[in-house]
């Protein structure tokens, strides 16, 4: 019969030369779950005020063909009536798109806001997490080089 060499006892001492640091991965994992909820946050903001606007351009088209559609007296006045609703819905469509704009640019600037907040913060912590890393490999030869 030949000797085996028991590779669990290896592995476990190979593992425990090498520490893992668990609470960087938590604080990681609330990091980007922090992230998450405010980009969700401005996305949904975004999605109710133009979720309002659409609805208030739509009811004041429909109040304005509720007026284009009532019986005139004379023929000129249908002819008016349709000018006057051209007129109007050209001049209700540039103002809610300049709106709709407002959103979006509000978006964007709120969307590049976090994200440099959170490169920032990523790159503190992948600066402290590689400090403390450098310090317990250091650690670590220092004591197998001692043995």
């Amino acid at each position: 019969m030949t000797a085996t060499t028991d590779f669990t006892a290896v592995f476990k001492d190979m593992m425990g030369a090498f520490p893992i640091d668990t609470k960087s991965m938590e604080d990681a994992y609330k990091s980007q779950t922090t992230l998450a909820e405010k980009m969700s946050a401005v996305a949904i903001d975004a999605a109710q005020k133009s979720t309002e606007l659409s609805a208030k351009w739509a009811q004041d088209t429909l109040a304005k063909l509720t007026e284009l559609s009532t019986v005139k007296a004379e023929p000129a006045d249908y002819a008016k009536s349709v000018t006057d609703f051209a007129s109007t819905a050209a001049e209700a469509a540039a103002e809610h798109m300049a709106a709709f704009a407002e959103i979006a640019k509000k978006v964007q600037t709120d969307t590049l806001e976090l994200m440099m907040a959170a490169g920032k913060t990523a790159q503190e912590d992948l600066t402290a997490a590689a400090k403390k890393a450098t310090t317990e490999v250091t650690a670590a030869a220092k004591k197998a080089a001692a043995k």
